[in-house]
């Protein structure tokens, strides 16, 4: 029960879809302009730095904030599961920033917000996982792949921090939590198929961040 409340809460928060409203501002619906997704890169290629920056921030904050209500909500009494219970609050808000049912499940890829989960749940994970986006970032300008790079390393490292005991819960959990960061991780890499199919081709369009490009990608 606890992570069907978790993932519940999670999707209530993920919906919250900044760059769609940051759209509405400009009289534009960000899913009709660019890449046609919902999130960072795409606002920040048709809207400009402030909206792309805006976009980051929140929806890093609304995964920040579902996480730290589900440690308040159950701290208590789930106390040595709350990294998987942060964990599953992690898949539903990236669910509803992906799939949010009230704008016909068309919404963003969910890597902001899988920012979010890393700040909220482990630190470590983070720092690596910023190192190896930006490594990758400034060497190719090519976030789709900083992105899914990232997401994969993110994986690894939860798994070998869990193997190692970090997490302070019972193989059995640790395995739980490592189950569903492969789901995230394969929703990812999907969310990114088409970007894949491009970079393959070498079609794949960069991002420079002292530029405004309003390109496909």
């Amino acid at each position: 029960m606890e992570r069907i409340i978790c993932l519940a809460i999670g999707y209530v928060f993920g919906m919250f879809q900044t760059s769609y409203f940051i759209g509405k501002m400009h009289h534009q619906d960000i899913r009709n302009c660019g890449s046609g997704n919902a999130g960072t890169t795409n606002a920040l290629r048709t809207f400009g730095k402030k909206a792309g920056a805006m976009t980051l921030v929140c929806d890093i904050l609304k995964c920040v904030i579902a996480i730290l209500i589900v440690d308040a909500v159950f701290k208590k009494n789930c106390q040595e599961i709350l990294p998987l219970l942060g964990m599953y609050t992690a898949a539903g808000c990236v669910l509803g920033h992906n799939f949010p049912f009230y704008l016909n499940f068309r919404g963003g890829k969910g890597i902001a917000v899988s920012v979010g989960m890393l700040m909220a749940l482990d630190w470590r994970v983070f720092l690596i996982c910023a190192a190896v986006f930006f490594a990758i970032f400034f060497t190719t300008h090519y976030v789709s792949l900083c992105s899914v790079t990232a997401y994969v390393t993110a994986l690894v490292a939860f798994v070998a921090f869990g193997a190692a005991g970090s997490y302070g819960m019972s193989r059995a959990l640790t395995i739980e939590m490592d189950v569903v960061m492969v789901c995230l991780t394969g929703l990812a890499v999907y969310r990114h198929r088409s970007n894949i199919s491009r970079l393959i081709k070498g079609t794949e369009n960069k991002t420079y961040l002292g530029k405004s490009r309003k390109k496909k990608g």
